[in-house]
């Protein structure tokens, strides 16, 4: 009998799942808030992630549940796991996931390098941080922020004012602000059973706070960065119990360090380019992890993949009318199009190209992009 995964959240990660899901003969259910959401194709209920009563019907007859997005409460979770339901990964590891503040302190306590940080609850403390940290960091929501938002340099303390205000009390996270070479990413599987599988570390170019290009593997990093990078995500996945996909986004430093910025535990965008470009891709490694099945190898298919992505889209027409022009002597790339409406810095799709030469590969990747997003 086939197996069933439950996925709460309707969104491109989803829709990604489904041909990993149909591939491995896997029964693939998703709960979305809306109709029209990216994960249409798959969609089995209509519910919210907030109300446990939806969630709860949701599960009903799958194997496992996971996740599209971490924004499903803890008392949800909890409850989910209270009836039996089997949850991958689990609310206690999720949490370090979802919540910023408890993030830098399990890693703290792990001897896993981070950046300097607080816990600030007033103007008076943002102050105090500043001043023993050059008059300038990095002040960031503890939950909720993804793609740039909850995020904000700060060099006064009256510059949080607002957020002071709306956090009513409750504690914002503050950082140093690192004086960064580069940002690169960590992705592991881990399977309940303990099993890891790591993909080469990869190279991520940040826009405006939202992923814009990937580099696999990343350039320059064979020897020391990369055994870093690989230690510094065993080191997490195996002492919080991460199921599925971890991402671990880092700083390399201009003084040579690696610095965990932030974590994801489900599939990420700097992982899109192992769809094309790995043995096996994090949308089907993540769900034989969560079953527990033996994970597949996450070597590169070539010596250099470049994903870009698609924000934005097309003024006019439809994504499909650019496809004479992107894929005009371009035999290499690839175009994932995740069913949205085209909106100014929305991610519609992304773009994969692989090959020999790293310049023309980027170069490929990058023309076929543009050709949707104008």
């Amino acid at each position: 009998m086939s197996k069933t995964v439950g996925v709460i959240g309707g969104g491109q990660l989803a829709r990604m799942m489904i041909p990993a899901a149909t591939n491995l003969g896997l029964t693939l259910r998703v709960l979305a808030e809306n109709e029209g959401e990216p994960a249409a194709i798959a969609v089995t209920a209509l519910g919210s992630h907030l109300n446990v009563d939806d969630v709860l019907r949701f599960c009903e007859g799958v194997d496992v549940v996971t996740f599209d997005h971490e924004h499903v409460p803890q008392a949800v979770l909890r409850e989910l796991v209270a009836r039996g339901v089997n949850v991958q990964p689990s609310p206690d590891a999720l949490q370090f996931a979802q919540d910023k503040l408890l993030m830098r302190e399990r890693l703290a306590e792990l001897g896993v390098p981070v950046p300097d940080w607080a816990r600030v609850v007033s103007s008076e403390q943002l102050a105090q941080f500043l001043a023993d940290h050059g008059g300038k960091a990095v002040l960031k929501t503890a939950r909720g922020g993804y793609d740039g938002k909850g995020v904000r340099v700060v060099r006064d303390a009256s510059d949080a004012d607002d957020w002071f205000a709306a956090a009513n009390g409750e504690p914002l996270l503050v950082e140093e602000l690192v004086e960064f070479r580069r940002e690169l990413a960590q992705l592991v599987a881990r399977r309940p059973s303990g099993e890891l599988a790591l993909w080469p570390v990869v190279e991520s170019v940040q826009r405006d706070g939202v992923c814009a290009e990937v580099i696999a593997p990343a350039p320059r990093s064979a020897g020391k960065v990369a055994e870093v990078a690989a230690d510094i995500a065993t080191t997490i996945a195996e002492a919080l119990g991460v199921t599925g996909v971890l991402a671990v986004e880092l700083f390399e430093t201009t003084d040579d360090r690696l610095l965990v910025n932030e974590l994801a535990m489900r599939p990420h965008n700097t992982g899109h380019w192992s769809i094309d470009g790995s043995t096996t891709s994090q949308f089907e490694q993540h769900l034989r992890a969560v079953l527990d099945l033996p994970l597949g190898a996450a070597g590169c298919r070539d010596e250099w993949s470049v994903m870009v992505n698609v924000l934005g889209g097309p003024a006019t027409g439809a994504v499909t009318d650019r496809y004479d022009l992107a894929f005009a002597d371009q035999p290499t790339v690839k175009f994932h199009f995740y069913d949205k409406a085209p909106r100014p810095g929305r991610k519609i799709g992304h773009v994969t190209a692989g090959g020999d030469d790293l310049d023309l590969t980027v170069f490929s990747a990058r023309a076929a992009a543009a050709f949707f997003d104008n």
